[in-house]
């Protein structure tokens, strides 16, 4: 068995994955990739995102192995990337298997570092790349990509996964892109789900949202959660299907508390999110950007207390 030469000036990319970020992300890829990109997603309609650029269409995941050097994932999670990767028919078990495997999708720290390691008993180096910003920025190739990987092999993608962001950054060995990842997820959840509770106090206490956002945006309150999440969805109520939903938010919320959980620190914090952000999807708002958690607040819905907290 063998795998793509290390030492291709160009490489064959290969991606697998076109949802709502890896779809402009490919694109983007084959648009200024001077290689040959091929690409591979289960839904065969993914890949109108990719017409009228070079990418060639892969029947299955083992054509994409047996083609590509470098190939890059945008998948659910761990699970998917794991059956991928190292499943029974995964990108390391063929007659060929590609040098590189990239993982832009998020996932938890423990999964991104076992994948490596049997990834690397045959021979294919991993990286976990996983990426932020907004399906804009990945449409405009601006996202910002978090990386854990060696020295010698960050050296080696930095150049390829700058067709796609305007910020990459080393973060340290496997699994540290997934630790940065996941706490600045954490962040913008727990930021957002703040700035939904003082969007209501103000309109409540007489001041219209579009002047409290105004008059923030211009002191020590602004953010980027305001910028965005608070001007595009909170203020005008927009909150759309096919967006990053309440249950996303739960996955990357997980993710962190069993960080938190495995290196013996507590996330009050983020648990309470958890609860606000479970509340959004079981009241109404399954499957609508997760911004919705506004209207949780805007009811007085609060979401139900931890079981810590419950009587005995």
């Amino acid at each position: 068995m063998t795998n793509a030469a290390d030492t291709a000036e160009t490489p064959v990319i290969g991606f697998i994955g076109l949802g709502v970020m890896g779809a402009p992300m490919c694109r983007n890829m084959a648009l200024k990739h001077t290689g040959e990109v091929i690409a591979f997603d289960m839904n065969p309609e993914a890949f109108q995102a990719l017409e009228g650029t070079r990418a060639r269409r892969a029947a299955t995941p083992a054509e994409v192995a047996a083609q590509a050097d470098v190939v890059f994932l945008s998948l659910p999670g761990g699970p998917q990337v794991a059956q991928v990767c190292v499943g029974p028919q995964g990108l390391g078990t063929g007659a060929r298997r590609p040098s590189v495997i990239v993982d832009l999708s998020t996932t938890t720290v423990a999964s991104a570092r076992d994948v490596a390691a049997q990834l690397a008993e045959v021979g294919i180096a991993f990286a976990d790349a996983p990426v932020a910003r907004t399906r804009e920025a990945a449409q405009r190739g601006e996202l910002s990509i978090m990386v854990g990987a060696s020295a010698a092999l960050f050296a080696r993608i930095e150049p390829l996964l700058g067709h796609i962001a305007s910020d990459v950054t080393h973060c340290g060995e496997v699994g540290c892109g997934q630790v940065v990842k996941l706490v600045n997820n954490a962040l913008v959840f727990e930021h957002t789900m703040a700035l939904a509770e003082m969007m209501v106090i103000g309109e409540r206490a007489g001041v219209q949202p579009a002047v409290l956002l105004d008059a923030v945006s211009k002191g020590s309150g602004d953010s980027f959660v305001l910028r965005n999440h608070g001007r595009k969805a909170m203020l005008p109520r927009a909150f759309p299907d096919r967006s990053f939903s309440p249950e996303y938010v739960l996955k990357d919320i997980g993710c962190l508390l069993e960080l938190a959980s495995q290196v013996g620190t507590a996330a009050h914090v983020t648990e309470l999110a958890q609860r606000y952000y479970a509340a959004t999807a079981s009241q109404g708002w399954s499957g609508r950007y997760f911004p919705a958690v506004i209207e949780l607040i805007d009811r007085n819905l609060a979401p139900a207390p931890a079981a810590a907290d419950q009587p005995r």
